[in-house]
């Protein structure tokens, strides 16, 4: 599914003019695509939020700059951690980008987790769940980048953010 972003008009006067979009949104696709998420986007764009809604990959010919760019171009990250996030190498290399990104930029920039159907631990690395699903990707990416995207898991998992457990 390709990436769609909202033509929608901005509602915030806060909002800066650099700023490209609100919200950026990162999810697992065949956990999260048509329910939580969906209804996420949905309800954000109906009030007039402009919002980067990725995919789980990349469509052919299109640039990983692009992603990126989104990143950087958004006041507000929001990763969304299902069960089945950790298995995706694209959800794994967009979230240490954003941490980067974030990290790099203008500190009103937020990165908002939501915890969904997992708990925090899981995505810090604590339980076996993302721990076992990131080891699937050590041969094809290398420990280098591994060690990124467990940073930046770590990181991430340690912030404030909502946690919904029992929604499947």
């Amino acid at each position: 599914m390709k990436r769609t972003r909202s033509s929608e008009a901005s509602l915030s006067m806060e909002t800066k003019p650099e700023s490209e979009y609100d919200v950026f949104l990162i999810f697992r696709g065949s956990d999260m695509r048509l329910n939580f998420t969906d209804f996420l986007y949905r309800s954000m764009v109906h009030v007039g939020i402009r919002v980067f809604l990725d995919s789980e990959e990349l469509e052919d010919g299109e640039q990983i700059s692009e992603v990126l760019k989104a990143v950087n171009e958004s006041r507000i990250c929001i990763p969304i951690f299902s069960q089945n996030f950790a298995s995706s190498s694209w959800c794994l290399y967009e979230v240490a980008c954003m941490v980067e990104c974030i990290s790099k930029s203008d500190p009103k920039k937020e990165i908002i987790p939501i915890f969904y159907d997992v708990k925090a631990n899981d995505v810090k690395l604590k339980t076996n769940l993302y721990k076992k699903a990131i080891l699937k990707h050590k041969e094809k990416v290398g420990s280098d980048e591994l060690e990124r995207w467990e940073s930046a898991l770590v990181e991430i998992g340690g912030r404030i953010g909502l946690e919904l457990l029992g929604k499947r």
